[in-house]
């Protein structure tokens, strides 16, 4: 692996086993993620990239091949990987700041240092003021920042993303993707994140991966050389579209 490279897959293939037959999810799937790096992943509906964070973030072993976590196999989950899912899994019965709090309460840290994390964690997640709200008084997008700062609330140096926005209005959507933004160019983690937008994916990543239909391959790897820090306003500019034009050409081929 390149010196930069904190995690790789290695030829990763998986096929799921059931009543019905075998079903071949992932074939053959390499990429490697550079330390501080913001990586998109796109492609159609069942191609495996959910499968494939999975497997990145060690909860489900590949059929073949290997992840690596810069030198070392990955076949567990690790404190070093976060991961955020479409659904934000809140415990319905913890306001915010323990469900922010709950990874280090799991870690047995110290009382004083939980609480100088959850404090700060809340400050930059903008839920200073939800400290004491429960889950079902927030809305969509507040549960996702919460599940967004509880995953780099114990300071995973790789954090993925499994379409966190996917069940927000649009609205939020391009207001949670400004929020990501920040949140990013604050703390600098190697982010991998599974979105169906691809303007969402252009705007955040410094890299696009396309999925191919299942079982799923690397069919693209598009750089964005979009200057950063980026907002919102770059949805109109003309190199902006071209580059979703692209996407949008590589994921539906004429």
């Amino acid at each position: 692996m390149p010196n930069d490279t904190i995690l790789a897959a290695e030829d990763i293939s998986h096929t799921y086993t059931g009543p019905g037959g075998d079903l071949p999810t992932l074939e053959s799937v390499t990429l490697e993620l550079s330390r501080e790096s913001f990586v998109c992943l796109v492609g159609p509906s069942g191609c495996g990239k959910s499968t494939l964070l999975r497997i990145l973030a060690g909860l489900l072993r590949p059929t073949t091949g290997q992840v690596r976590l810069e030198a070392q196999p990955i076949t567990q989950p690790q404190r070093r990987i976060g991961i955020v899912f479409q659904k934000a899994n809140l415990m319905p019965w913890r306001t915010v700041y323990s469900n922010l709090s709950l990874p280090l309460e799991l870690a047995r840290m110290p009382a004083s240092e939980q609480e100088e994390r959850t404090t700060a964690m809340l400050e930059l997640t903008g839920l200073t003021g939800f400290a004491d709200v429960y889950p079902a008084a927030l809305s969509g997008g507040m549960a996702q920042r919460v599940a967004i700062g509880r995953a780099l609330i114990h300071d995973p140096e790789v954090l993925l993303l499994d379409e966190p926005f996917g069940q927000l209005d649009a609205l939020t959507r391009e207001q949670m993707s400004g929020e990501l933004l920040r949140i990013w160019a604050r703390h600098r983690k190697t982010v991998l994140m599974v979105t169906h937008s691809i303007p969402e994916a252009v705007l955040l990543a410094d890299r696009v991966l396309v999925m191919s239909p299942r079982p799923g391959r690397i069919i693209c790897d598009l750089p964005v050389p979009l200057p950063r820090p980026r907002s919102l306003d770059l949805l109109h500019r003309p190199d902006f579209v071209a580059l979703t034009e692209r996407l949008r050409r590589s994921i539906h081929p004429a």
